[in-house]
């Protein structure tokens, strides 16, 4: 019988202390008397106590956790935690670990192949709102020069002309205001 502290068991399930709490006073821990949890035993009661429907929520949550975990391992060097002796060289590797990425990055925005996000969003969403204004505006212009039209093979030709050069000209006053905006920041 193994028997470990409710911290140690929220933290083996890689699950928060307050919820390890709503289990025992839901009566789905085996306790012992002065409040440890028996591992054997607990595990066993809650499998037993499970809700079958919900298993395939509890896998998944399971999967991201472990994919989310695998992803910070291998994204980012060992940080000392909160507690442990901070080791010099440790804490140096990891400033120069940053401070390279840094310059990467730098290096990156000067080869124009890393650009600032907030520039790009403002340019995608004036490129958009450009392109709606300039469609809307169409039917306005169009419908006295439609309205006389009979043939619908004009009508068409006349509608896909006027389309092509909203787009043309949205294309261009787009491009050149993304252009500027990324030179500017």
């Amino acid at each position: 019988m193994t028997v470990i502290s409710k911290t140690e068991f929220a933290a083996r399930r890689g699950w928060a202390k307050s919820y390890v709490s709503k289990l025992a006073n839901q009566d789905r821990l085996v306790l012992t008397d002065d409040g440890k949890v028996e591992l054997e035993a607990t595990e066993a009661l809650l499998a037993e106590s499970a809700d079958p429907s919900k298993a395939a929520v509890a896998d998944r949550h399971n999967r991201l956790r472990l994919e989310r975990e695998a992803q910070t391992a291998a994204e980012e060097p060992a940080v000392p935690q909160v507690g442990q002796a901070a080791d010099f060289q440790k804490s140096r590797a990891l400033r120069e670990h940053y401070l390279a990425l840094q310059e990467r990055d730098n290096y990156r925005k000067q080869q124009g192949t890393l650009v600032d996000r907030e520039a790009v969003e403002t340019g995608a969403y004036n490129a958009g709102r450009l392109l709606r204004d300039q469609l809307l505006g169409m039917s306005p212009q169009l419908a006295p020069e439609l309205a006389a039209m009979t043939d619908p093979w004009q009508i068409e030709r006349h509608l896909t002309a006027a389309i092509r050069r909203s787009l043309e000209d949205a294309n261009r006053m787009s491009s050149s205001d993304l252009e500027h905006a990324l030179t500017t920041s």
